[in-house]
């Protein structure tokens, strides 16, 4: 296991049970979450006393160095909203020479994640229990992020909730923001609607080609754990949409 890095971390104690108070210009933001924070398993509870002052990232640490953070120089990966943290956890474990780190705001995921990290004996992840904008905002560099993955994000089906749906113009334009020129914004929905939206709003950003051409979704990529639930929607017949989008340049 890695081991803690020099910058001040709060104990799990101090971890937030939601979101900290998000600076003003994010106060009138409409989130794209509903906390549902739950009650922690004993497990969790235990993982996230024990492994936070050493997995655990804040918002009030600044911006990241990632090398400093990881004790090396390697590509890095962020997921927003892993969840429990499974798939998180497999494409970690299976890919050894990256850096991962995972952006949860409920806290039973990050104690799952932490007991994941645990049994597995992970030493290239760190997470963070925030909202993603802001802390890409706030902790991400530009142009430092080899991929950024946003699986199964809340599709808020109610057609009064689509404005809630995270995949807007001006979420992707700040995720290309903070890619490097070559990454790549991996999505997956099993919401066709949703998936029609994603398409529509990647295909008319300036800094992203589709990966798999014009107007094209994409197979899943053998990086992206096929989970149990996922699986069992195959079976009965029902879709899952992935899309991967690369940074480019922008002309002009």
């Amino acid at each position: 296991m890695s081991q803690p890095t020099d910058r001040p971390i709060p104990s799990a104690a101090e971890l937030p049970a939601e979101p900290s108070t998000a600076p003003e210009k994010y106060s009138t933001r409409i989130r794209s979450f509903a906390l549902r924070q739950g009650r922690l398993t004993a497990s969790q509870e235990r993982a996230l006393n024990a492994l936070w002052p050493q997995f655990g990232l804040t918002v009030e640490q600044g911006v990241i160095d990632f090398a400093k953070l990881f004790g090396r120089q390697a590509p890095t990966l962020v997921e927003i909203g892993f969840g429990m943290g499974k798939s998180l956890a497999e494409m970690a474990q299976a890919n050894p020479e990256n850096n991962y780190i995972g952006i949860e705001v409920h806290k039973p995921g990050v104690g799952a994640l932490l007991r994941l990290i645990e049994e597995k004996q992970l030493s290239n992840v760190r997470i963070f229990n925030h909202d993603a904008i802001e802390v890409l905002e706030q902790c991400i560099a530009p142009n430092s992020l080899d991929a950024v993955y946003l699986f199964f994000p809340d599709p808020w089906h109610k057609a009064r909730h689509h404005k809630r749906r995270i995949v807007k113009p001006e979420f992707v334009a700040n995720i290309a923001k903070h890619l490097k020129i070559g990454g790549q914004f991996h999505m997956a929905t099993d919401w066709e609607n949703y998936a029609e939206q994603m398409l529509e709003v990647m295909s008319a950003a300036p800094d992203y080609v589709n990966f798999s051409g014009v107007g094209n979704y994409t197979p899943r990529p053998d990086y992206r754990p096929l989970t149990k639930f996922e699986a069992r929607g195959h079976r009965l017949g029902h879709g899952v949409w992935d899309l991967i989008f690369t940074r480019v340049e922008r002309n002009g």
